[in-house]
């Protein structure tokens, strides 16, 4: 057994375990590729600090490697986002800074020293206050999901309700006279 440590961040329900190279919620294993998983190492590592456009080129695409890399890394933020739950125009993880590049804005938590590292300064952090923290971190991202998941069965139920009138219409004008 090593006795070097792991580099493990927690965030949300979230654990990036960069040792394994995975991704999971909840104990869960979540599927992200290389440079997404690149990508989000780098933004939890300097959580709360922007990560600038260049230092992410030069990270996760060193020199010599020819891509488009304004699509690249706009399609590797969209996995994280995907992956995490997040949304670009109401972040929790992940905020854009137009044309400069990414901040990762939740406290993240390092398994060895459980350190949290806030996006920015709050109240003194004593153990009480990280675990209320990640309590409302969790929360506040499943209201998020709740929220969206009834906004689509109050769509359903719109669209449900319009398909039901137009057959109730088309009766009354074929069949009432």
């Amino acid at each position: 057994m090593s006795s070097n440590p792991r580099e493990t961040y927690r965030f949300g329900q979230f654990e990036l375990d960069v040792d394994a190279v995975e991704l999971t919620r909840q104990g869960r294993r979540l599927k992200l590729q290389p440079q997404p998983f690149k990508l989000l190492v780098l933004l939890a590592r300097r959580a709360g600090t922007l990560v600038g456009r260049e230092e992410i080129r030069a990270a996760l695409w060193p020199d010599g490697t020819f891509v488009d890399f304004d699509q690249s890394v706009n399609f590797a933020v969209r996995q994280i986002r995907d992956v995490l739950g997040d949304s670009a125009d109401r972040p929790l993880y992940v905020e854009t800074i137009a044309r400069r590049g990414y901040r990762f804005i939740a406290p993240v938590d390092t398994r060895e020293t459980a350190a949290p590292v806030a996006a920015e300064p709050r109240v003194p952090h004593g153990p009480t206050t990280v675990r209320l923290e990640k309590a409302l971190w969790s929360n506040i991202a499943d209201l998020r999901m709740a929220e969206e998941r009834r906004k689509r069965i109050t769509i359903g139920a719109i669209a449900a309700g319009a398909l039901l009138l137009a057959a109730l219409i088309t009766y009354v004008v074929m069949f009432v006279r």
